[in-house]
This record gives structure tokens, C-alpha cells and sequence, in this order.
């Protein structure tokens, strides 16, 4: 079956060799994409994050990511809800017209953002995507941001990058309704935000501790984990195979986005407590009807091919084709016979064979 699984169409001879990447694949992204976007509209509260799909082979978009645990493979940016639901993907190529050179991390955001702008959407992203600039694109189109912030950003305050904090500490700056703002924990932590001020917030820590930190790294902490939440689901059942073919395993992991989509809007809508396991089983026994009797057997008359054994020393046994020695005259040998037939007559397993069984 997976021989003959295709997902697109392969170019005719003479045809021009597409010039897209993910063509093998590309019907089956924009399947997913279209069917969210005309079925369900998300909630406030989006993350944009990176995933991975598991690939070590030769592949000229393969990426390398040193801090995740699976550090080899094709990366996806995804846009979620907080409990895993993925409204929006594209695969990273590495090509210059798919959010490749310069100002590659906003053309990301503002691609997978294009159909939720100018209606009041939070975004939570973490320090690869945030930018000051982003944040007054986002800030435009009525769209907030908040996330991590890489301190060396162009437009970060001097006095944010230098000031030196004591743990608990914090330090801000306002310019146009952004916030840039820093905070020592275990260590500095900078961050931005155009919907929340520099207020501290109380909290429980895993022990009941009472803790403090900023609004906006209390809310990114919170609504950040819709891709890592996908993930850890996903990793339950996985259907990928080391063995497959680049395009199949993107293939059968957009499948799964797919089941696990209509697994978590099914709770969502319905409020039950079907466990992810027997929505699969239900799916599953949807996809395939169950058999009305039993499977019908080979016809006793079906004439199939058997070749001769290989001998220990040399070729296999061959005679001459009884159709081409008395219907074509002349003689060629074959290891091929038909043991269905009267005499098991050798036969040529170009069309010899066929010929022959149809005028029998």
C-alpha cells in the first residue's frame, strides 16, 4: 500500500519539473489548512511555535535544532490554541519565496496570522519570532503579541539591555503601546508585550509557594503550550515509520493533525470524556465497514504462473513455450509454466500466457 500511495501527481515527460519543494505533499497542506479555515474559527488566546517531524536522511530542507529534544528533521510552524487544536501550518523549505531572507521570523507570523488580523487575536510567541518591529506590525492590524524577547532585537531600550537586576526584580520601558520589559529569576528574562502593563502578579508554585512574576510572563507561560501540547498527544498512537519516504511521513503527520483536530473540537463542542484511544477506534471502524460475510475464495479454475526452481549449479529448469512453438512456430524457452493446465504447458510470460488462456 505504501508503494502506491501518492499525494500529488509526478510531471508528465516533457513537462517542466516544479519548482516547489513540497509538491509532492502540497495538495495535502492546503487540504488541512482550507478545511480549518472553513470549518472553525479559533478563540483570543493563539501560539505560534516550531515542530518537529522525525527525518536523519538526506534532504535539502532538513533541519538541525540544538535545544529540542528531537534535534533532526522537517520543521513546521504551527499556529495553535492552548489545548493543542492546530488551526494553521506551513512546512519551512528553506526557499526565499517561502518566508526565506530577510525578516524570515515575521514573515512566518504574519503568513500563519493572515486570516485572523484586524479582529482582536492574541498571539504568544517565544524570543525567535518577537521583535519591536513585529509587534507595531501586529499592533495595526488590531493583533497583540506577547512572548520572550532577544535583548540584542534592534529597538530593545539601552537601559532594559545594561540594568543589572537583583532575583525578583524588574525593569520596563513603553514606546507606541509596546512594552519591553526585563526580570530576574534564576537568571534575566526579557520579554514584550502589547497587551499587558509591567504589573506583578501573585501565584502558587508546584509546592503551594506563594510566587511573583510580570503579567506578561504569567500569561505567555500560561497560553504558550498549544504546540507542545499537540505534540504530547500525538505521541501516544504515532503511525510514522523510520523507513518512510520524506513526502509519506509529512503525509501521514498531517493525518494525524488532522485526527487529533477532530478529536479535540469533538470534546470541545460535545463535552465528552471519550478518551483519544476510542475515537480513533470509532474513526477507524467508520473509515472501514465491518465485512457482511465471508471473503470469497480464488476460483478453482484461475490459472496463475509458477516458475521453476533455481538448481544448486546453473539456471532453472526451461522447455520450449507450447504457444510460440505451435502457433508463432518458433522456438523460445521458458522457466514459466501453468500448473492449472493439462499438461502444465511452459509459456512465455509476455503475452504468450494470456494469449494462450484466452483461447482455451
Amino acid at each position: 500500500m505504501h508503494m502506491c500511495l501518492h499525494f500529488a501527481r509526478n510531471p508528465e515527460d516533457g513537462q517542466p519539473k516544479p519548482t516547489d519543494r513540497l509538491f509532492k505533499i502540497r495538495p495535502l497542506i492546503d487540504y488541512f489548512n482550507n478545511k480549518m479555515a472553513d470549518t472553525y474559527y479559533p478563540d483570543k488566546m493563539l501560539s505560534l511555535d516550531e515542530s518537529m517531524v522525525l527525518w536523519r536522511g538526506r534532504l535539502t530542507f532538513r533541519q538541525y535544532i540544538k535545544n529540542k529534544r528531537h534535534k533532526y528533521g522537517e520543521k513546521l510552524y504551527i499556529v495553535t490554541e492552548p489545548d493543542g487544536t492546530n488551526i494553521k501550518f506551513a512546512v519551512y523549505t528553506r526557499q526565499l519565496n517561502d518566508f526565506g531572507g530577510k525578516g524570515h521570523a515575521a514573515n512566518v507570523v504574519l503568513h500563519l496570522m493572515e486570516n485572523w488580523l484586524d479582529v482582536g487575536h492574541s498571539i504568544y510567541m517565544d524570543n525567535f519570532y518577537n521583535s519591536y518591529d513585529l509587534a507595531i506590525k501586529l499592533l495595526d492590524r488590531q493583533t497583540y503579541c506577547t512572548g520572550t524577547l532577544r535583548v540584542d532585537r534592534k529597538h530593545t531600550p539601552q537601559e532594559v539591555k545594561s540594568q543589572k537586576l537583583k532575583a525578583g526584580e524588574t525593569i520596563a520601558r513603553y514606546s507606541n503601546g509596546v512594552l519591553v520589559g526585563k526580570w530576574r529569576d534564576k537568571r534575566d528574562v526579557a520579554y514584550i508585550s502589547t497587551e499587558f502593563t509591567n504589573e506583578m502578579v501573585t501565584y502558587r508554585d508546584k509546592i503551594e509557594r506563594e510566587r511573583q512574576k510580570p503579567l506578561p510572563i504569567y500569561m505567555y507561560n500560561k497560553y504558550m503550550g498549544g504546540v507542545d501540547r499537540q505534540n504530547q498527544l500525538m505521541s501516544y498512537y504515532p503511525c510514522e515509520r523510520k523507513t518512510l519516504r520524506w513526502y509519506k511521513k509529512i503525509g501521514f503527520h498531517i493525518l494525524q493533525m488532522l485526527l487529533l483536530n477532530s478529536y479535540l473540537l469533538f470534546k470541545k463542542f460535545t463535552n465528552s470524556r471519550m478518551s483519544i484511544y476510542d475515537f480513533r477506534l470509532q474513526i477507524v471502524g467508520g473509515l472501514v465497514p465491518e465485512a457482511t460475510g465471508p471473503a470469497p475464495g480464488l476460483r478453482e479454475n484461475t490459472h496463475h504462473p509458477k516458475k521453476n526452481p533455481q538448481r544448486p549449479r546453473g539456471k532453472a529448469i526451461s522447455r520450449r513455450c507450447t504457444y510460440c512453438f505451435n502457433i508463432r512456430k518458433i522456438r523460445r524457452d521458458t522457466s514459466y509454466h501453468c500448473p492449472a493446465c493439462r499438461n502444465a504447458p511452459y509459456l512465455c510470460l509476455d503475452e504468450c500466457f494470456t494469449l494462450y488462456h484466452q483461447n482455451l
